[in-house]
């Protein structure tokens, strides 16, 4: 369903790119409503708040492009919000509550977001030579990207900030760009006069710093914003606590300019066979099962799958005992527990998110830039 919401969402974007205000809202509700089911049907789910966060962001820009159809806009933004309200718009409010021990699997991925951010936040003074302040996470969708960067949110004392292309882009010729810049100076003015670390995180940075054959003067120049912000990011005192997580599922459309900005590249690839099993147990956390499921079976079966595919398995043969349980009539019953057959019979129907082919293409791409250090 991740996934699902993804297209949405890089339709709203081309739509909005090419002037097709009325597809672009009705994409970016799309995008919203499925971020919502997904919130509304697993609220355990440590990301349950994000995810809600993004769709009340992606139904706000719905309106506003749906405003804009109707009432001619003269004006930008700025000429009538202070700095720190626009910027109030990107930070988080409340904090996810996934933490790195509720992420299954990717244990080098998350030792190295430690070196480069839990430990410098907490022990500045033990690193003389200064740490990477740009890290780029990347991989096949589904897979964890999003949680490793919410949960640092987490594990340190700071102030964590959401930037996507939608929150960022603006109908409004150089606005984008001064948004960037104010997200920025504030990021730094936190962490000099607070003394506290800041994560700037960039969610499918591809759609925000990569090139593609169409697109309008405004992306190459919030390009450059970024680029030189990096810049400053990586020149600047050795003493601020100032970061830029990146996330993106197609690292190959990233500006190459942007790839020695991002001192560390880290892989995030599909759940091995120990993860797979470890998520199931995860996840069926929060439903009844029957005895005989056998999670190494289900570990087994599930080859190629991400972590995102293996929850909706979860979810989808938990639906199968509640929609007996309606078609019973006792709809103020217990659905049965879920069983093996039920978990068989959903992983037949439905095939991995993730292709060899696609995979290829990561491991490809990480031979020639991939990396630390």
């Amino acid at each position: 369903m991740e996934a699902l919401a993804r297209r949405y969402l890089n339709d709203a974007l081309t739509n909005e790119k090419v002037g097709n205000i009325h597809e672009a809202a009705k994409y970016y509700r799309k995008a919203a409503e499925i971020l919502m089911l997904i919130a509304n049907n697993y609220p355990s789910d440590p990301l349950a708040k994000m995810y809600r966060e993004l769709a009340d962001s992606y139904m706000r820009k719905a309106k506003e492009l749906e405003r804009s159809e109707i009432i001619p806009v003269s004006s930008g933004p700025t000429k009538d919000m202070s700095e720190s309200d626009i910027v109030e718009e990107f930070i988080v409010k409340e904090k996810p509550r996934v933490r790195f021990e509720d992420i299954i699997g990717l244990d080098e991925a998350k030792q190295a977001i430690i070196d480069s951010i839990v430990y410098p936040s907490k022990r500045p003074d033990l690193f003389p030579l200064g740490w990477p302040r740009g890290i780029l996470l990347y991989g096949p969708p589904g897979c964890g990207k999003t949680m490793l960067a919410a949960a640092v949110a987490n594990e340190v004392d700071g102030v964590f900030m959401h930037i996507d292309a939608a929150n960022i882009m603006s109908k409004w010729l150089g606005e984008a760009e001064k948004r960037v810049a104010m997200i920025f100076r504030y990021a730094y003015r936190v962490s000099e006069e607070q003394g506290k670390p800041v994560i700037i995180f960039i969610d499918e940075a591809d759609a925000l710093l990569g090139v593609y054959e169409h697109e309008i003067g405004g992306e190459a120049r919030v390009r450059n914003q970024f680029l030189k912000e990096m810049d400053g990011l990586n020149s600047k005192s050795a003493k601020h606590l100032v970061y830029v997580i990146a996330a993106t599922n197609k690292p190959w459309k990233l500006d190459i300019g942007f790839l020695r900005r991002f001192q560390r590249r880290i892989y995030v690839p599909p759940p091995n066979r120990d993860a797979r099993r470890a998520l199931f147990e995860y996840y069926t956390r929060y439903i009844r099962v029957a005895p005989d499921v056998d999670f190494d079976l289900l570990a087994d079966r599930t080859e190629g799958y991400s972590a995102s595919d293996i929850r909706d398995v979860v979810m989808e043969a938990h639906l199968i005992t509640i929609r007996e349980l309606f078609k019973s009539g006792n709809i103020y019953g217990e659905p049965r527990p879920v069983t093996m057959n039920d978990f068989l019979y959903v992983i037949s129907r439905r095939r991995p998110s993730i292709s060899r082919e696609l995979l290829k293409l990561y491991e490809e791409w990480s031979q020639r830039f991939g990396g630390t250090l």
